[in-house]
C-alpha cells in the first residue's frame, strides 16, 4: 500500500495515527537515507547510527515541518547534515588532517571482505572516498541517487551553479585516480 506523503503529514498531526504515520514514513524513506547515509560515512554500523539518529531528529521536528519542500527533501537535508557534522567530529576527535581522514575511509573500503582493486566498482569507491566531503556529498547525489541539480540546491541550500561545478570536478577527479 502506497500512501502520499500529504496523508502521512495529516495522519501524524492526529495524535491517535501519530505513531502509525511515523512507522510509515521511515519504512518508505529508510532504504533511500540509509544508502545515501553509507555513502558518506562508509561503514555500516556510522551509517546506522546516523539513520538512528536521523529517524529521532525527525520525529521530534515533524510536527513542525512547514512544508515549504517536499518531505523526501526535508528528509535528505537532515541526513545530509548529520553526515556532515559526523564527519567534522570524527575529524577532530582523530586531530587527522583531512587526507589522513580520507586515508582511513579508503582503508574502511580495502578491509571489506569483497575488496578486489581490480574490479572498477571498487576503484570508483576508492576514488569517491579521495574526494572533498562537499564533493564527495554532491557527486553521491547526482551520479547514485540521480538527483536533479534544482533538488540538491534546495537540500544544500546552494546554487545550482555552484552543484554544476562541484559535480564536474569531482567527476574529473574520479576520472584521474582510475585511469592512472
Amino acid at each position: 500500500m502506497h500512501v502520499e506523503d500529504r496523508e502521512l503529514l495529516d495522519l501524524f498531526r492526529d495524535a491517535p495515527t501519530k505513531e502509525l504515520a511515523y512507522t510509515a514514513i521511515v519504512k518508505k524513506y529508510q532504504e533511500r537515507l540509509y544508502w545515501h547515509i553509507r555513502k558518506m560515512v562508509v561503514s555500516h554500523e556510522d551509517a546506522n547510527d546516523l539513520l538512528q539518529n536521523v529517524f529521532i531528529k525527525v520525529w521530534k521536528g515533524l510536527i513542525n515541518f512547514r512544508e515549504d519542500s517536499q518531505l523526501y527533501t526535508w528528509l535528505y537535508r537532515i541526513a545530509t547534515n548529520e553526515c556532515l557534522t559526523f564527519l567534522e567530529q570524527k575529524k577532530k576527535k582523530a586531530t587527522l588532517s583531512l587526507g589522513d581522514e580520507d586515508n582511513g575511509l579508503s582503508n574502511m573500503i580495502k578491509a571489506d571482505k569483497n575488496f578486489d582493486a581490480n574490479k572498477l566498482e571498487w576503484k570508483l569507491q576508492l576514488a569517491i572516498q579521495k574526494l572533498p566531503e562537499r564533493q564527495r556529498l554532491v557527486f553521491n547525489l547526482r551520479y547514485f541517487d540521480e538527483m536533479p541539480y534544482e533538488k540538491m540546491s534546495k537540500i544544500l541550500s546552494t546554487s545550482e551553479g555552484a552543484l554544476k561545478a562541484s559535480y564536474h570536478h569531482a567527476a574529473k577527479k574520479i576520472e584521474q585516480y582510475i585511469l592512472n
